[in-house]
């Protein structure tokens, strides 16, 4: 499969259309004339050059064309993009089913206002386990690689992975330490005191016991229960038999142990498989997408997806780019995925799962059976998810509206920035900058900063120069994006650290941005709100909504501040080392 290529290499040439057309096939006519009749991907575009819509399709001239046609009867959604639309790109592939892949690729860049997007860029946690060295050990891992070792996941979230390996360390005897081992090590460490391990490194477990370790929490970690259960049966027995019954004890209670947990997470008893299920619920504009991992027929974790208004979005639509968006990652598909609704192109999303995983790939819609009630638990979590969505969202509108009203501000604040600093005893200082944005944190907006003209212990200084370098140039620097200025600026402090920053507002002539700062009196529970112009805070019920959602805010601020200060701190104890063998300051 070729890269895919980039818009500026399009096969096409298009010129510009330049003000207004009255139709969108009498302005584009020329173009809908000449588009190749080959597989590819096309690119809708808007006024100003911007990405509307990106789809694929298996001839382009026809699929292309079909928008324009008329007597057409479209959709809302499509008549409104119809009506934009000033200009078409085509990429041209060699397949169908390369032009999926590159579809998928493009929708992930560009983001286009209509095509229905995944708001998730996280790689996922998977367990490795290398079986073919001397002696495995299980790592976490985000990336898959074609490199021997089995891979188990993945866990989501990542709180799943956390009990899970909790499990295997306190049933399986397995090493988890990083040396090489060869069995001459001179001492056994503590996990081996305390029966974690069986100390390879000194001698004390042969090769071959590891590895029976080994295929045992393979077993485990595929399901493989009777399979797994059998074997440390005749295990105990055979220990018993010869009068080891200090090991046959242990044994038994490794089977016991094993035994509870699988029946814990025992979802569906359709036999060791590895599926993906994905259900879908709406309600009104709302729709929410669960899709549940399942490994071995045990279930290991999920994962939760919400748009607030796909009404103009067809279920298959919203299924089917679920698919083709989580996939294109670094994530392997299952042997099954199960679809609550049948796609009208799952032969080609088949062989394209099946292509990346290097296996058979089926992708069902099935309508009986355990299979199917499945699915139902699936399509539950999602109704379930769905109204809780629906419930934070209108609690956060509120707290939004609360927070206009206690501010006068002139209208709802949409987007917040909280800012803080943090150092120790005046060293390695640094400052955070937190976006709320919508009623959620947007990571992807978060700036964290080393100040860089202060000397010491000063926060007033040093809240100054960080607000200064936010606002002097919107931060679009370094690849990044420019940042949109905020509603509100929520400043850690009182006082002095709220003149600081206004200061910095008033010398980059952005004094008109509503400011406010967050501290509580000392040995008092109640939040004080200082503000410009006012000697007097304004003080917070702690059960308040205005409350909760400030905390919130200045909460994360430390957070991401605190982290930033401890990763320097941290590279400060570690000297680097001249070639010379001394240390350099």
């Amino acid at each position: 499969m070729t890269q895919p290529v980039s818009p500026e290499r399009s096969e096409a040439k298009r010129s510009e259309v330049e003000g207004p057309v009255l139709s969108a096939v009498e302005g584009l006519e020329s173009i809908l004339a000449h588009l190749p009749n080959q597989p590819g991907v096309y690119l809708l575009k808007g006024k100003g050059g911007e990405i509307l819509y990106i789809g694929k399709a298996r001839v382009l001239a026809d699929r292309v064309r079909s928008y324009f046609q008329k007597g057409h009867d479209p959709s809302p959604k499509t008549r409104v993009l119809t009506s934009l639309v000033r200009d078409i790109e085509t990429i041209v592939t060699r397949s169908e089913l390369e032009a999926l892949l590159l579809e998928s690729n493009l929708v992930k860049r560009h983001r286009p206002r209509f095509n229905v997007v995944l708001r998730d860029d996280k790689h996922y946690p998977f367990l490795r386990l290398p079986v073919k060295e001397n002696f495995p050990r299980l790592s976490i891992v985000r990336r898959v690689k074609n490199d021997g070792a089995l891979y188990f996941g993945p866990y989501v979230p990542a709180g799943a992975l956390r009990e899970t390996l909790k499990v295997i360390k306190k049933v399986f005897p397995l090493a988890t330490c990083k040396i090489d081992i060869d069995g001459t090590a001179d001492r056994a460490c503590l996990e081996f005191e305390i029966k974690c391990c069986m100390a390879p490194c000194t001698g004390n477990q042969s090769q071959d016991d590891y590895h029976r370790i080994v295929e045992q929490v393979r077993c485990f970690l595929e399901g493989r229960d009777k399979e797994l259960l059998d074997g440390l049966r005749k295990e105990m027995e055979a220990a018993a038999d010869r009068e080891a019954f200090e090991e046959a004890a242990r044994l038994r209670d490794r089977m016991a142990s094993i035994a509870r947990t699988l029946e814990k997470q025992r979802v569906a008893q359709i036999g060791p498989m590895d599926q993906d299920v994905l259900g879908l619920a709406r309600l009104g504009p709302a729709a929410d997408l669960q899709l549940l991992f399942v490994r071995g027929g045990l279930l290991i974790g999920r994962k939760d997806f919400f748009w607030a208004d796909t009404k103009e979005a067809s279920d298959e639509e919203l299924i089917r780019s679920a698919i083709e968006q989580f996939y294109n990652k670094d994530t392997l598909p299952p042997k099954e995925l199960l679809v609550s609704e049948s796609l009208s192109d799952r032969e080609l999303i088949q062989r394209w799962l099946s292509q990346k995983k290097g296996k058979r790939v089926r992708v069902l819609t099935p309508e009986r059976g355990a299979k199917r009630q499945l699915l139902q638990l699936a399509e539950e979590n999602a109704a379930a998810a769905i109204a809780e969505h629906l419930r934070n969202t209108a609690a956060e509108h509120k707290e939004a509206e609360e927070l206009q009203r206690l501010l006068g501000l002139s209208h709802t604040p949409s987007r917040v920035e909280g800012f803080d600093i943090s150092n120790t005893m005046g060293t390695h200082s640094v400052a955070s900058m937190v976006v709320w944005e919508d009623g959620k944190m947007k990571k992807s907006d978060y700036r964290r900063f080393r100040i860089k003209t202060v000397e010491g212990a000063n926060d007033f200084a040093s809240m100054e120069e960080v607000v200064k370098r936010r606002y002097a140039g919107t931060l679009g620097t370094r690849g990044q994006k420019a940042l949109p200025l905020p509603d509100l600026i929520l400043i850690d402090g009182g006082i002095g650290q709220l003149g600081a920053a206004a200061d910095a507002l008033r010398d980059v002539g952005l004094s008109h941005l509503p400011i406010v700062g967050l501290a509580k009196a000392k040995g008092e529970k109640e939040e004080r709100i200082y503000a410009p112009g006012h000697r007097e805070p304004l003080i917070l019920s702690p059960t308040s909504h205005v409350s909760r959602l400030v905390q919130r805010i200045r909460d994360e601020a430390h957070r991401f501040a605190i982290a930033y200060h401890r990763k320097l701190r941290g590279q400060a104890f570690v000297m680097p080392v001249s070639r010379s063998g001394k240390a350099r300051k």
